[in-house]
């Protein structure tokens, strides 16, 4: 499996001490930054990782920032991402299992340091259940297929 991995200041250094598990897991990873704890913009470091996972150019996508959301948020906006803040190991399996989730976005100032790990390997250990499920995330795409009408609708009245 290859991850795309990235950071924001917060989250860098939980970023650099998660690389030593996702080896020891056996999980190829691509590092998009940031490289220091200097402050960013964390934006552009999701665009890297939402784009290559759009694209199929990663499996997965693990995110780490203050709180996980923002960069769930922003991770989201790009289509065929499915972002999810796993607080728990709980949190991380049913993101998988239920909604497909195909990036994880952590919090390293709202997580316990060593819960990180635990939701890490819950989530690489889980896979999604499809069933009645995939039904779910199919109506999820659609939704998305209809923003790209609006959008385009929009954009070509203007």
């Amino acid at each position: 499996m290859k991850i795309a991995l990235a950071s924001d200041h917060a989250g860098y250094a939980e970023k650099e001490r998660l690389k030593s598990l996702l080896k020891e897991l056996g999980i190829e990873f691509e590092d998009l930054g940031t490289a220091s704890e200097a402050p960013v913009d964390y934006p552009d470091y999701v665009q890297k990782v939402a784009e290559r996972v759009a694209r199929g150019e990663a499996e997965q996508g693990l995110l780490v920032c203050g709180s996980g959301t923002g960069m769930a948020i922003a991770a989201n906006k790009v289509h065929g991402v499915r972002a999810a803040v796993a607080w728990s190991e709980e949190i991380a399996r049913l993101a998988r299992q239920h909604n497909d989730a195909n990036v994880l976005a952590l919090g390293a100032r709202t997580t316990p340091q060593d819960e990180i790990p635990k939701i890490v390997r819950a989530w690489f250990d889980t896979k999604f259940e499809g069933g009645h499920h995939a039904a779910r995330v199919e109506k999820i795409n659609e939704i998305e297929r209809l923003e790209d009408n609006i959008t385009t609708f929009s954009s070509g009245n203007s």
